[in-house]
């Protein structure tokens, strides 16, 4: 039998015991709470970043049609393309310092050409063309096909290997995309065929750059060879908008020069130069396959700045670029 000296001594230790437990349970729980709540917060913010990237890269993308269609007021096609592809450039260029040594000419160029002409020169001249006939909100809808022409080209040229998803997806998108150019609805698209084939020309183009940086340039940083791509299709444009166009009569003589120079300079330095490290920015923090949502907001986007500007947009034509936007989908689907 124990003494009640020791029984005493036994609670007292037990008590002190348990105060000093549950102490530490507490600790150990607040902390714990704290630090998921703080992972929480984290994630919960990442994540609203991103969204927060993902909505204003695609207003600022689906906006470029629309002011494209404000710089024609002014310019001619072959002017707004090159101040495009100019302004970019000259934006840019201080920063080819920076990102001078991170490209190894010799074996990084055909991917640099790849990327300047056909994801950037070309395209500039074949859509304001386009939008001389056609809509701003239908430019905008065919854009969609990118990604279509990016998965043909990648299995047809560089034999990436495609899913049966893709594939489908595919074939869906370019059922949409013959809905699109051959409609009755509205007759747009089959008034002025061939300048909505400019569009999709503009999307095999992009096409073309997408599996060429993927291919040639995955090793290089994306800004260094963007700044690199526009050092090499800046100089022809200065050279040509200084060479063969009258853009300065047109800027100070059009009643509205300046202010179409003025949506110009937004295509060009929020829509073409930023959103190149926007976009990156966003592979970073969200991975590719939440980037690649654009593709699927781009339209509506574009489509509302029509509607806004008085474009008339027939329901056949909404349908079409939901099917390819289906097509799109499944193409990204995992």
């Amino acid at each position: 039998m124990h003494s009640l000296s020791y029984w005493k001594s036994f609670l007292v230790h037990f008590i002190f015991l348990v105060i000093i437990t549950a102490t530490n349970i507490k600790s150990f729980w607040l902390n714990a709470k704290n630090t998921f709540y703080k992972a929480y917060l984290r994630r919960v913010k990442q994540s609203a970043t991103s969204w927060f990237i993902l909505i204003i890269l695609s207003l600022v993308w689906g906006s470029s049609f629309i002011l494209m269609k404000q710089g024609l007021i002014a310019f001619t096609s072959d002017e707004v393309a090159a101040l495009r592809i100019a302004i970019a450039f000259v934006f840019l260029s201080p920063l080819l310092l920076k990102h001078f040594k991170n490209i190894d000419l010799k074996k990084d160029l055909k991917g640099l050409i790849l990327m300047g002409v056909f994801g950037n020169f070309i395209p500039a001249f074949l859509f304001t063309k386009a939008e001389t006939q056609i809509s701003s909100s239908l430019t905008g809808m065919l854009n969609a096909l990118t990604p279509l022409f990016t998965v043909l080209l990648g299995a047809l040229i560089y034999k990436s290997k495609i899913k049966n998803s893709q594939l489908l997806g595919v074939a869906v998108g370019l059922v949409g995309a013959v809905l699109l150019l051959g409609m009755n609805s509205g007759g747009e698209s089959s008034k002025n065929l061939n300048y909505s084939l400019l569009v999709v020309a503009a999307t095999f183009c992009y096409a073309i750059s997408v599996n060429g940086i993927k291919h040639y340039l995955s090793h290089v940083n994306s800004v260094s060879a963007s700044v690199w791509s526009f050092t090499i299709i800046g100089p022809m444009a200065l050279v040509y908008l200084f060479s063969s166009t009258d853009f300065q009569s047109h800027l100070t003589q059009h009643p509205q020069g300046f202010s179409s120079f003025g949506y110009i300079c937004i295509l060009a330095i929020v829509g073409t130069a930023l959103s190149i490290i926007i976009y990156n920015n966003l592979i970073k923090a969200a991975g590719t396959v939440f980037a690649a949502s654009c593709t699927y907001l781009i339209p509506i986007v574009a489509v509302g700045w029509g509607i806004l500007d008085g474009e008339t947009i027939g329901l056949v034509q909404l349908i079409s670029v939901g099917i390819i936007i289906l097509g799109v989908w499944l193409i990204n689907k995992k």
